[in-house]
């Protein structure tokens, strides 16, 4: 990094304007109505003084989140350049409000925008809303573990074949499991075909600050990207940046997208790096407005601006002692014995393209236990909070705050736990990747008309609405889709697990909400 790169993000504008508003002792006769805490004083008491100062209303020292034009544009412009990008929006609605902009960005109703079946909720829920069809590649399974994979260029290049009028290609990258696909070559089979690349990259906000992880979505030339700055980077619950990158891919990747059989013979668009539309920034904005609220919270705000700064200016230095943690834990539980802690083993360039080493996904059926039930054991025998458990696997969530000491403490956990609660191995269990029957497109089977039908007699039904383990929230079942006997079945096992179960109007899923029956389907 240069010195002129470094000067300019050791600045945060939002927050560097709010210590200023603070020291200001303005009188205030706007909102919000606590009146800088003193109207609530038991909320205060709970958050603090200071926190209460801060949450603030906008006004002309402040700017405005909908039309910034002073300290939150400038704080835009460098998370921007912090992140290689076009353009970054501060977005107040968690890392759900920026994919669902990407969807709204990229398509309308009746466009098809090509996904992995493992894509988050949002995605499902913003089709809902604006009436895109998806088109689903099969992310494929791993068998031993259970974990949805990668997509494959090939997968891809078939999709777009099928689908020359899709408008985008929707990417995971990286997965709750940190598994990545060849992100560079699905940019220039994408853009090639005159197709947009929009990526979640909600778990992939330190791949833009190491050169020992995958690569990030603006590094792979992608359209747009969502990042959850919160999930890896150190800013508070809720805030994320939708970032926006140029149309044309990176050059030299090295990625073997230009050998895919017959890409430009067979295309319907003929090939042409240039052909994927530039996305406009101002119109982003224009569409992030349509939901994002306009009371958009300051502390959140200085907490993407102070976290940003903390990255741009210490990034690599923090994520390297964050791989080199999850590396030792690695070793560590893989010397357990039955436990499998998953690795950079795995990568064979093509469904697994690569892997995020910061990721600890810890593979428990060996030792006889499902990953959700260790997750339980751990948090209710050892005071230790997972992130989440599946079936065969639970995750532990490692980034810059966490401590070498609390990572000996898992692994000693562990060992306890395969003592006293082990069994013979799970050999066994319903598979975590579903391939869906997609019959009605998310917002035509949202807004039909519906029926609550019992569970057990629901084989053969469209669903009208998602059904998901949360986290990670990727759904089981979404609306359009055909309702199987191996859903069911894994709803069943879910159950009986304790896994959180979400989505679903009648919580107990006693009764499932599907489309009701009429002539035509």
């Amino acid at each position: 990094m240069n010195s002129d790169f470094l000067k300019k993000q050791d600045r945060a504008p939002i927050a560097e304007a709010l210590e200023a508003y603070s020291s200001e002792r303005v009188v205030p006769f706007d909102v919000p109505g606590h009146k800088h805490g003193r109207g609530n004083p038991e909320l205060t008491a709970f958050l603090g003084e200071r926190t209460m100062t801060l949450d603030v209303n906008s006004m002309k020292p402040l700017d405005n989140l909908c039309h910034p034009v002073s300290v939150i544009k400038e704080a835009e412009e460098l998370a921007a350049e912090a992140f290689g990008a076009k353009a970054a929006f501060f977005m107040v609605g968690g890392t759900t409000s920026a994919v669902q902009a990407m969807v709204f960005t990229v398509a309308a109703r009746g466009d098809k925008i090509i996904v992995p079946r493992n894509v988050h909720r949002s995605v499902i829920n913003a089709m809902v809303l604006c009436g895109a069809v998806p088109v689903y590649v099969d992310p494929g399974a791993h068998e031993e573990l259970g974990i949805a994979l990668g997509m494959q260029l090939s997968d891809i290049e078939a999709a777009i074949r099928e689908n020359p009028d899709a408008k985008a290609v929707f990417v995971n990258n990286p997965t709750y499991y940190g598994i990545c696909s060849d992100l560079r070559g699905i940019v220039k089979l994408a853009h090639r075909n005159g197709m947009q690349v929009v990526v979640d990259e909600a778990h992939g906000t330190h791949l833009s600050f190491s050169d020992r992880l995958p690569v990030s979505a603006m590094e792979a030339g992608a359209d747009m990207a969502s990042v959850s700055m919160h999930k890896s980077g150190g800013s508070l619950t809720q805030s994320a940046f939708l970032l926006v990158g140029g149309a044309n891919p990176i050059e030299g990747s090295g990625s073997d997208a230009d050998s895919v059989s017959g890409l430009d013979s067979k295309s319907t668009v003929p090939p042409d790096e240039n052909r994927a539309p530039s996305i406009d920034p101002a119109y982003v904005r224009q569409i992030i407005n349509l939901t994002q609220t306009t009371s958009g919270s300051y502390l959140f705000l200085s907490s993407l601006d102070l976290s940003r700064k903390r990255l741009a200016l210490h990034g690599k230095e923090l994520f390297d002692k964050v791989i080199d943690m999850a590396e030792y834990a690695r070793e560590e539980i893989n010397s357990i014995g039955g436990y499998y802690a998953i690795g950079s083993e795995l990568i064979d360039g093509n469904e697994i393209y690569d892997f995020d080493k910061t990721k600890l996904v810890i593979h428990t059926l060996p030792v006889g236990l499902a990953g959700i039930e260790v997750y339980d054991l751990l948090r209710d025998e050892y005071d230790i909070q997972m992130e989440f458990g599946d079936f065969g696997n639970c995750l532990a969530y490692l980034s810059v705050g966490d401590r070498v000491r609390e990572v000996e403490r898992l692994v000693g956990a562990l060992s306890e736990i395969r003592r006293r609660f082990g069994k013979d191995p799970i050999v066994s269990l319903p598979n975590n990747y579903i391939a869906p029957v997609v019959v009605l497109s998310p917002q035509e089977a949202f807004y039909a008309d519906a029926e609550h039908v019992a569970f057990e007699k629901t084989v053969g039904r469209i669903a009208a609405e998602s059904i998901m383990c949360y986290p990670p929230g990727i759904p089981v079942l979404a609306p359009g889709e055909k309702i199987t006997e191996e859903v069911l079945e894994y709803l069943r096992y879910a159950q009986e697990k304790g896994c959180q179960i979400t989505g679903a109007e009648d919580a107990s899923l006693s009764t499932l909400k599907v489309v009701r029956e009429r002539t035509g389907y």
